[in-house]
């Protein structure tokens, strides 16, 4: 459902949550060896995250990226939103006909009727969580999850 680059993005701004309180800043080939994610594609990502200000970035030898906003106030739909876009949640699964944005069609696609349902929840987990309440409970269980 998600791609790649989306759960790249929620593992990097989880791993700054944990990692990059109080205005510390985490240079770009720390993360990128501790998620094994290759540096410049990384970039890329954090760059987007950080234009649309989930995170902050500073330039130069002690600079890095940190999180823009407080994590209970960055829900997983934000990022989402900003690496993929919200065409899951509006179009076809299927990429028949726009299933969910065109109410009044009568004849929907085949999976219609059952990935509405799914789709709604999807859309309320993305909006409710926040990382801030990932982080909570991933302190709680004292694993290190592989971000």
């Amino acid at each position: 459902m998600l791609s790649n680059t989306c759960k790249y993005a929620i593992r990097s701004v989880i791993y700054l949550a944990l990692n990059a309180q109080d205005g510390k800043k985490i240079g770009i080939k720390k993360i990128s060896e501790d998620l094994e994610i290759p540096t410049p594609f990384l970039g890329k990502i954090l760059q987007s995250l950080a234009r649309q200000k989930l995170l902050s970035s500073t330039k130069g030898p002690h600079g890095g990226f940190g999180l823009g906003k407080d994590p209970m106030e960055i829900s997983l739909m934000n990022i989402v939103e900003i690496v993929d876009g919200l065409d899951m949640f509006e179009n076809c699964l299927i990429g028949m006909r726009p299933c969910k944005t065109d109410t009044n069609n009568q004849d929907p696609c085949p999976v219609h009727g059952q990935f509405g349902a799914i789709r709604q929840q999807l859309y309320n987990l993305f909006n409710e969580r926040t990382v801030g309440k990932l982080i909570t409970e991933i302190e709680k269980t004292d694993e290190y999850i592989s971000l």
